[in-house]
């Protein structure tokens, strides 16, 4: 049998369990004696708490809150701040927060208990949206002024010269809303203890996470809890942060009662009380001289950070760093300012604040250039950054950047050229065209100085065995780092295991987020791979290394200036559309993508990424419309939130440009955030042109397009 090769397609190793429904998730998990336990919630979004009645709790049923937490311990769940409570104590500062735990044996008895609790409230005035906050609406949540982070960019010229140079200044606002990650598998954890530890089973993607976050709970040491990652049903950022805030009650309530417990929500709660996509707002300044050449833009980024911090900061920074796009500008000027609201806490979601700002900035140079009769894709085109070109942190770009290429790939294979003259302005055809980078990794000094991640490999006669704390959510990963390690060390996959990881068992490798599994675990179990071929002969053992920061590359943390990233992801997208002129209902008729990953790992694993990346892209700009009222999401259901379906969107044609990245496991960089970054530009691109209106805030439902016809 031939070798597993590293472009090889190959059947994921987790698919045939999880088809035949053989995978086993945290619900499927019962133990002895387990009880189980739901939420009391609050149900206003800003208010003192005056006083909790419960019905009297049959025996063997116990409601744990904020009392219950040792004196030697805190009611905070530390993860980024320590700013979020476990249990709110004293007020409640958004719709759904944990004000206890109720937990029994029974499930219907506890759904009794927890609709016949009562909460006594002092009612304030919640401020919801970024208006409201800057407003003070209801006095300041946090601080004297909400702001809760703040950062900013400048590069080039002082953008006062620039703007008194300028023959003229085009200033818009646009507007991106909440986003729910529906992943297939709600929240769900179990607690239990063995040995004097506690162990927690948890659908998550970031087990070494959760154990510190809620050890203070107790005042005891991260090492004292187990985190064991079962079988994950998608996440999409929506398991990073947020299984603490379902494990840190779960670990007060264990302390108590000593039995196995399990929390799983349905897909209501899941949707009314899970974290969300920070709802942004961006105003651009642009300086445009009289033939329409941009000499400079200033903007100010805005998102709603929600009731807490959680990851809140280094999602706008995210944003701030990739609000100039694929683009180098004479000059620019970037402020970003997270607001606290009485919402739900937002936190991270694919593409991790990026999106936001990369949407803002297509869609503002598509306007540009519209109002000054050149095509979005030549005008755009004109700016693209090339390799040595300087980044919004003055850093500098340090590969190839095959944007051109990628341009002409897309417009030959859409007829991009011909169908943007034939259907015009307002034909109700229109084709758009976006483009968008991500930056692989953690932000500037994060990998070498925050994450510093291990791996390792276990060799026990001719089976190897990889540790990481990484995890497998649906993304393919256990797929592609054992093809990884296989391939360096000459055997066939069949003989490298990855199994779930267990926090006692494998070292911290760091978060499965920031695109950066593949580009930074990969290659530290590639070398650890590497020596472990030389050595091949010694019989069983070991080896574990440590991430290595390339040289050269500085990053200032305190100032936000270097480079941000060393490597990034490239992509452009097209969609055509048809437009009914009667109902507003928009059909998508093509949709084209080209991408630089640097070297594919599996193109098979790369095609399911890419049509899944781009249709959740498409979902975020044309349907998903998730609502918040007075701090209550109005949406709790697949039947009132809308997610693309396969008959919503046709057929995607896909490519993708080899760009070996000289620091990734076989040239390989990350593409997971990536691929659903720009298709929502690019739509909304094509709506506008059809139509001949000017859209500043996604999503556009129907209703949404009747309004922006109205006001064309």
């Amino acid at each position: 049998m031939p070798l597993t090769g590293i472009d090889d397609k190959v059947v994921r190793v987790d698919a045939e369990a999880k088809a035949r429904g053989e995978a086993r998730y945290v619900s499927d998990y019962v133990l002895p004696d387990m009880l189980y336990a739901c939420m009391v919630r609050s149900s206003v979004p800003r208010a003192r708490i005056t006083g909790i009645h419960l019905p009297e709790l049959p025996e063997g049923y116990y409601f744990i809150s904020a009392k219950d937490i040792p004196e030697n311990g805190r009611n905070e769940l530390w993860m980024i701040a320590k700013d979020w409570r476990c249990f709110a104590d004293g007020d409640v500062r958004y719709v759904g927060e944990t004000i206890g735990l109720l937990v029994g044996k029974d499930r219907n008895i506890l759904r009794y208990l927890q609709d016949n609790t009562r909460i006594d409230y002092e009612e304030g005035v919640p401020a919801v949206t970024i208006d409201d906050a800057i407003a003070l609406k209801g006095g300041p949540i946090v601080g004297e002024d909400n702001v809760m982070c703040s950062l900013f960019c400048e590069k080039g010229r002082p953008m006062k010269d620039v703007f008194n140079e300028a023959d003229s200044v085009f200033e818009e606002t646009i507007e991106t809303g909440f986003q729910e990650h529906v992943h297939l598998e709600t929240n769900g954890a179990l607690i239990t203890e063995e040995d004097g530890r506690y162990v927690i089973y948890a659908s998550a993607q970031c087990p070494f996470y959760i154990r510190k976050s809620v050890a203070g709970l107790l005042g005891i040491s991260p090492e004292d809890i187990i985190i064991r990652q079962t079988t994950t049903g998608g996440a999409f950022g929506g398991k990073e942060h947020f299984p603490d805030v379902l494990c840190g009650p779960l670990l007060v309530a264990e302390s108590v009662i000593h039995k196995p417990i399990k929390l799983i929500f349905d897909r209501s709660e899941d949707m009314l009380y899970s974290v969300k996509r920070h709802p942004s707002k961006t105003i651009f300044r642009t300086a445009l001289d009289k033939e329409g050449n941009i000499l400079g833009i200033e903007g100010t980024i805005y998102y709603n950070c929600g009731a807490y911090l959680s990851a809140s900061y280094v999602v706008l920074q995210r944003g701030v760093f990739h609000a100039n796009g694929v683009y180098d500008f004479p000059a620019t000027y970037l402020k970003g300012v997270g607001v606290a609201t009485n919402t739900f806490p937002s936190d991270a979601f694919r593409g991790f604040g990026a999106p936001q700002t990369l949407f803002a900035i297509e869609t503002h140079l598509d306007h540009i250039a519209r109002r000054f009769g050149f095509d979005p894709a030549e005008y755009k085109s004109r700016y693209f950054i090339k390799k040595g070109g300087e980044t919004v942190t003055n850093g500098h770009i340090i590969e190839e950047v095959k944007l051109p290429e990628m341009l002409s790939r897309l417009a030959e294979a859409s007829d991009y050229y011909r169908k943007a003259e034939e259907y015009g302005i307002g034909s109700g055809r229109g084709i758009g065209i976006s483009f968008y980078n991500h930056g692989g990794a953690f932000t500037g000094n994060g990998e070498q100085a925050i994450i510093k991640a291990h791996a390792r490999l276990v060799k026990e006669g001719k089976r190897v065995r990889i540790e990481v704390g990484s995890t497998e959510m649906g993304q393919g990963f256990q797929t592609a780092l054992r093809k990884i390690a296989a391939n360096t060390l000459g055997i066939e996959m069949e003989d490298v295991d990855y199994p779930n990881p267990d926090t006692s068992l494998v070292p911290d490798s760091g978060p499965t987020a920031a695109s950066r599994s593949t580009m930074i675990v990969g290659k530290i179990v590639e070398e650890c791979a590497k020596e472990m071929k030389e050595r091949w002969d010694e019989g069983d053992f070991s080896v574990e290394k440590e991430y290595v920061h390339p040289e050269g590359h500085p990053w200032d943390q305190d100032t936000f200036r270097g480079d941000a990233y060393l490597g990034y992801g490239w992509g452009a997208a097209v969609v055509e559309v048809e437009v009914d002129r009667i109902t507003n209902e928009v059909n998508t008729v093509g949709i084209w993508s080209c991408h630089d990953i640097g070297h594919a790992i599996d193109e098979l694993i790369v095609h399911g990424q890419v049509n899944g990346g781009i249709i959740q892209s498409l979902g975020y700009a044309a349907m998903e419309k998730m609502e918040n009222r007075n701090g209550h999401f109005r949406q709790e259901s697949m039947s009132d939130y809308v997610i693309p379906t396969s008959m919503d969107f046709p057929k995607q044609e896909w490519s993708l440009v080899d760009n070996p990245y000289q620091w990734g496991p076989q040239g390989a960089k990350g593409m997971g955030e990536l691929v659903f970054n720009g298709a929502d530009a690019a739509y909304v691109d094509a709506v506008e042109r059809a139509l001949g209106i000017t859209v500043t805030k996604i999503p556009i439902p129907p209703e949404d397009i009747e309004e922006a016809l109205e006001n064309a």
